[in-house]
This record gives structure tokens, C-alpha cells and sequence, in this order.
């Protein structure tokens, strides 16, 4: 059972806390499921056979995928698969960051992914990723809060309630302190391994929003946070993992990819081969060949979970003038004619199989035909694997802010369809 909503939502916000890169967000879901009984493998070593009951996961950079067997397997056992990643839009440290202007210590950096640059500006940020030593040993890296993008007043701007125009290169490198004062990327990441300088040899580091999740809320049913694109549909795959029993003669998955947000063309992205290779791992160990692999997948299923948009009280014009998804309404069913989503006739019944079996509301959403829509993992994993896949996610405001919204109904309203999911529905 996922519980009750409170205590779903403050376990939630533990993990964003805990998640402020994609490598903290697989070390905390490793750290959960370990203490769940699944048992780490690595790639590069051998592993045992899959039976009934099994518990285990495998880690490549910031990417994550874990599964637990229900009994009764045999070799043509069909996966369930909660697909989802652990990255969000924002900014990555350059090399050689450290420069100095006009008396002021500051930071390169580079944009990664589509954030809305405005919402960055005039937050407190924490550094946040890995380093490696010379050595090749990963450290995992997090400072308080030591940067801030800085507007220009609107003194020395009186134009800027017209329009604010970002100039992605000048208007927005971080400052860290002022000119001279010790103010160092490379000895603040140093300080966070407990390394000296001169041995961090490579490093992945983002800025990330010190300020934590909030229940905000006349009533305290909304959620403020960084990161719900897309850590809200990653924390309700673990929760539904960890406390569902897969269906007997299944093999429940979450995979947790990373770059979605760059096309998720990388060795742990979703178009990579981390999920093909570790499927064909467990099909081995379950005695499958080709022919037992092809009727598995034939019987198998892929719930690609990613924020979508919840209807936008001050630009209504936005969105499909009847199918209107509502913040509280449930988690939704994601559906475009162009597949930028993979849900067909057969994933929305599935889709309603599970809302229904959990106790949960539902609902559809669709993009107006004059605002381009976006794309998630589904289509990739579907083109890759060729695994029938249905796209789903929490409805949100603000999506790609530095601080995104949500209704904490829907937030586990997803990991309980997730849940259902696993379990047969």
C-alpha cells in the first residue's frame, strides 16, 4: 500500500532534498531499495539467475534500473516497466569556471536543457553533481547555498516590464563573491569531497535551487519544488516497486534514465542500450532465448511517467478548449496524434485499468494544435525495445522553473496507478 497522502508527500519531499543532481538521485533511490532487500549488481560482474522473489539493481551514472520478480516466472515472463528520468533543465558548470568582472567572483556556466531562464534569477544555488579524482574515483558533491544569478535593477532598465530579454551567455553566470575574497567552484567542490583541488581531475556539477520543497496552499494541497519534472514520477516508481508485489509470472522494472532533457542520447539515456542490455541480462537468467525474449516483449508493458501541463488559470488560450486536465484531477493519460506520446486505444485502457484498481480520479490531456508539444521517453523505449508503452504524469504549473507546482493529491495519485500497474491491473 503507498499510505496515506501526507505521509507520501513528506517522504517525497525527503527525496527531492536528497536529489539535487540525477548521481544524488540514483544514490538515494539505491540507498531505499537496498534497505528494501534489492541487491546492487554491477555491470562488468556476473549475475544469478532471476527467480521468484528476486530483488535487485544496477547503476550507470546518473541512471537506475531496478526490478523485482513475481512468482511463477518462466522463460516468455512479460516485464512491467515504469519508465522516467532523473534530470531536469537548468545549468552545468563549464570548465575552468572560475573568472572574475567588474570586482565580482563568478561562475561559467552552460544551459542545459529548455529552462525558463527567468525563474533562476535572484534564487539562492548550491553546487551540486560529482567530481573524479586522478585517480578515477567518484565523489559525490553538494555545497549550502553559495551563488546567485543577480537581475538588473529596474533602474538601469526601465524597459524590462515590457519583456525580459536573457542574453544566455552574458546575463546569466552565477556570482559567487566578491573579487579576491577566496571565492574558488573548484575549492567549494574540493571542500564538499574531502579532496584537495589539485586531485579533481573531471567533474559534473550544476547549480541547484537551495531553497526546499514547500506545501503551500490555502489548504496545504500544493506542492512548490524544484525538480517535479521529473522526480515526481521517479519517487512514485520506487515507492510502487518497493511495496507491490509484481503480478505472478511478471517482472516488475523502474528505469530511471538520465538527458532526458537533451534528447536522451547517451549511454544512460533512454535512446541508449542500458535497458536493452539489462533486460536481455534478466531474460538470461530466466532462460530465455530469442524466441521466449520476442513473446515476453509481445506481453509486456512500458508506463512512460513525465510531468505534463495542468491548465493555466491566466493563459487558458494555452490550452485544448475542451480537454482540460485540472491539478488535483488525477495524474493524466498523455495523447498526440504526431506520437511525440505512445498512447494508443489499448495503453488509455490499460491506463484506466490501473486508475480504477487504485481508487484514483484520471484524466486526459492533449495539446492545442497551435502550441508545438513536447516529447518524453515513451516513443524512444517504444521505437528501441518495441514495447508496447502508454505515457502518463502529474499535471503541473510552471514546468521547467526553477520551482515547478503541483497537487499533492495527484503526486500519489501516480505512484498508486503505478502500483496497480505492477500488480496486474
Amino acid at each position: 500500500m503507498i499510505g496515506s497522502r501526507d505521509a507520501y508527500v513528506d517522504g517525497f519531499i525527503d527525496f527531492v532534498s536528497d536529489s539535487p543532481s540525477s548521481y544524488h538521485a540514483v544514490a538515494a533511490l539505491g540507498t531505499t531499495l537496498a534497505a528494501a532487500g534489492f541487491r546492487r549488481v554491477r555491470e562488468d560482474e556476473s549475475w544469478d539467475p532471476l527467480r521468484a522473489g528476486s530483488r535487485g539493481l544496477t547503476i550507470r551514472d546518473g541512471a537506475l534500473i531496478a526490478w523485482r520478480a513475481g512468482e511463477g516466472l518462466s522463460a516468455t515472463s512479460p516485464v512491467r516497466i515504469l519508465g522516467c528520468h532523473t534530470d531536469s533543465p537548468g545549468f552545468v558548470l563549464k570548465p575552468r569556471p572560475d573568472f572574475e568582472a567588474e570586482g565580482w567572483a563568478q561562475a561559467g556556466v552552460e544551459i542545459y536543457g529548455g529552462p525558463l531562464l527567468n525563474s533562476w534569477l535572484d534564487r539562492d544555488l548550491a553546487l551540486a553533481g560529482r567530481v573524479v579524482t586522478r585517480e578515477g574515483v567518484q565523489h559525490l558533491v553538494r555545497t549550502g547555498a553559495v551563488a546567485r544569478i543577480p537581475q538588473l535593477a529596474i533602474h538601469l532598465d526601465r524597459e524590462v516590464g515590457s519583456g525580459l530579454v536573457l542574453d544566455k551567455q552574458r546575463h546569466t553566470q552565477p556570482v559567487l563573491g566578491v573579487a579576491g575574497a577566496g571565492a574558488s567552484v573548484h575549492q567549494l567542490l574540493a571542500s564538499a569531497a574531502g579532496v584537495s583541488a589539485n586531485d579533481i581531475a573531471g567533474a559534473d556539477v550544476r547549480l541547484a535551487d537551495a531553497q526546499p520543497p514547500a506545501r503551500i496552499g490555502a489548504a496545504g494541497e500544493l506542492l512548490a519544488s524544484p525538480r517535479l519534472d521529473n522526480l515526481s514520477s521517479v519517487f512514485a516508481g520506487l515507492r510502487a516497486l518497493v511495496e507491490t508485489e509484481p503480478a505472478p509470472g511478471t517482472i516488475a522494472v523502474l528505469a530511471a534514465f538520465d538527458h532526458e532533457e537533451l534528447g536522451s542520447e547517451s549511454r544512460s539515456g533512454a535512446s541508449g542500450p542500458f535497458l536493452e542490455e539489462v533486460l536481455g541480462r534478466l531474460f538470461s537468467g530466466i532462460g530465455a532465448g530469442a524466441e521466449e525474449r520476442a513473446r515476453a516483449l509481445s506481453g509486456s508493458w512500458c508506463l512512460s511517467a513525465d510531468a505534463g501541463h495542468a491548465v493555466h488559470p491566466n493563459y487558458p488560450d494555452r490550452h485544448d478548449p475542451r480537454v482540460r486536465p485540472r491539478a488535483g484531477g488525477g495524474p493524466m493519460l498523455k495523447l498526440n496524434a504526431k506520437q511525440r506520446y505512445a498512447s494508443d486505444a489499448h495503453g488509455a485502457a490499460l491506463w484506466r485499468r490501473c486508475c480504477e484498481a487504485a481508487g484514483i480520479p484520471a484524466q486526459e490531456f492533449v495539446s492545442h494544435n497551435g502550441v508545438p508539444c513536447g516529447s518524453t521517453i515513451g516513443p524512444l523505449t517504444a521505437t528501441r525495445i518495441g514495447i508496447r508503452t502508454v505515457d502518463v504524469g502529474v499535471p503541473l504549473l510552471s514546468m521547467h522553473s526553477a520551482r515547478e507546482l503541483a497537487h499533492v493529491d495527484d503526486l500519489r495519485g501516480l505512484a498508486a496507478a503505478t502500483a496497480a500497474f505492477f500488480a496486474g491491473s
